[in-house]
């Protein structure tokens, strides 16, 4: 075998070794950084849920306060309520 040859076909190994190499690290980064956004994106669905509920107990609270004194000036002591 000559030694061009040989010095060809062990480039294409290199090439091919270091190619594969390359393409198996970028899959593994992608999926990293793809668990990484499922994890974010999980948090903030579970903030937009409990937003919904508070917003909802706050609307409960402000229907049922409709027409009733403020609870501030007869539950607390003066001053503490904020400002007199």
């Amino acid at each position: 075998m000559s030694e061009t040859l040989l010095i060809s076909l062990l480039s294409l190994c290199g090439t091919l070794l270091g190619s594969l190499a390359g393409i198996l690290t970028s899959s593994r980064m992608t999926a990293f950084r793809l668990e990484q956004l499922e994890r974010k994106v999980e948090k903030h669905n579970q903030l937009v849920e409990r937003m919904a509920l508070a917003e909802r107990d706050i609307q409960t609270l402000q229907t049922a306060l409709k027409g009733k004194e403020d609870p501030c000036k007869t539950a607390c002591a003066p001053g503490r309520c904020g400002p007199a």
